[in-house]
């Protein structure tokens, strides 16, 4: 537990190091580099960035010889490099952002290729035509199904309450008792988010500047609440209070190699409550995935092929399916320095999940729940441990 004591606290001094240099009063920048801390963890004080490069140096050369399991050696290996690659953007040092998203959110992707592309939007015509909108373009049997599919503004707080409620239903039946826990919706407009777990406050801060369809807000349930961050977070508080889990997996991290994880196992919520019913839902998957990769490809189109968001918008809105005001609106976090990466968090960490949960017999589904969320993982230790 030493070690993950002081990564803990190594990183929450660097984030009171991040903290400290003036930035806005908007609602990224007073998020900081631990937006969510579910205990008390001191702040190790550090006097610069290159003093918090040594001490994460020698906790990681302390790291690979004092872990208590190889899976723990790995993990925060990967979570010291992550932070050292942090540490260097917040210097303003030169690197790339192909090493900050192979460093930070430990994934391979950089732009989703074509083909994959395609395989979301081949699905998507398949179900649209399955739920009789057929005879147009895929954008315009798109668009059809869209407007009827969307959810009136004044009822999408009540919906998703409700979608919320019978998630819990589920979670509780199936996977953790969770009857004593809940979040409200509350609408909230001008934010850089559709919806926002805080977690602190058991509110989802749902964007009312945004159109909902059933399923989005379907999916928003079951990402930020049951099983997603809600329980996530709930349990980690739990098993950090217990002594089961090390002081660091009390804390959410942006950017960090603990981010991929945090997003994938809220992505695949649906499919751990078996709760994927039909062609809209099978439709919406599709739709979630297609527009998740292309926001990887628009930040990467804008960090490492130096693209404007005027040039990307249009390229966004062709291929996923979008219009462009909304396309625009869905991008705007991209110029965020600390959250420029994190958009590979949600694509890379849904398929990294999903890869691993395809290969997971029913009957051990509650073993493989345990290892997922009384651990913290990378892509590569979920897929590296498991069954290991």
């Amino acid at each position: 537990m030493l070690i993950g004591n002081e990564l803990a606290g190594l990183t929450a001094g660097i984030d009171a190091l991040y903290r400290s240099t003036p930035r806005s009063d908007g609602f990224l920048d007073k998020e900081g580099l631990i937006p969510v801390a579910m205990a008390e963890v001191e702040p190790i004080t550090l006097r610069d960035y290159a003093e918090a490069r040594e001490r994460l140096e020698a906790l990681a050369v302390r790291n690979a010889g004092e872990a208590e399991t190889q899976l723990r050696r790995d993990y925060v290996a990967e979570m010291i490099d992550s932070l050292l690659a942090l540490v260097t953007t917040f210097e303003e040092k030169p690197i790339s952002f192909s090493d900050r998203v192979a460093r930070q959110i430990r994934v391979e992707t950089q732009l989703v290729p074509d083909g994959e592309l395609e395989g979301y939007r081949q699905t998507i015509r398949e179900k649209l035509d399955e739920l009789g909108y057929a005879g147009g373009s895929l954008t315009e049997d798109f668009n059809r199904w869209e407007a009827q599919a969307r959810v009136p503004k004044e009822a999408v707080l009540a919906e998703l309450k409700a979608l919320i409620l019978e998630g819990r239903e589920r979670v509780t039946a199936t996977m953790y008792p969770m009857a004593h826990e809940w979040m409200e919706p509350e609408g909230v407009t001008a934010v850089p988010f559709s919806a926002y777990c805080d977690y602190p406050t058991r509110k989802v801060l749902l964007n009312l500047d945004f159109p909902y369809t059933r399923f989005s807000l379907k999916h928003l349930a079951t990402h930020e609440v049951f099983p997603g961050h809600l329980v996530h977070m709930n349990l980690r508080e739990r098993y950090v209070a217990e002594g089961k889990m090390p002081l660091d997996g009390a804390q959410v991290v942006t950017s960090s190699a603990s981010s991929a994880l945090f997003e994938g196992i809220a992505d695949n919520g649906m499919f751990f409550l078996d709760w994927v019913d039909g062609p809209e839902d099978e439709l919406g998957v599709a739709l979630q995935r297609l527009r998740s990769a292309m926001r990887c490809n628009a930040a990467w189109m804008m960090h490492a092929q130096g693209m404007s968001l005027d040039e990307i918008v249009p390229i966004m809105a062709d291929k996923a399916l979008q219009d462009p005001v909304t396309a625009r609106s869905r991008l705007a976090f991209l110029s965020h320095n600390l959250r420029a990466p994190f958009v590979y968090a949600y694509y890379g960490g849904d398929m990294a999940v999903h890869e691993v949960w395809k290969t997971v017999a029913p009957e051990e589904r509650k073993e493989f729940w345990s290892f997922l969320y009384d651990n913290m993982h990378t892509p590569t230790t979920l897929k590296k441990y498991w069954k290991a």
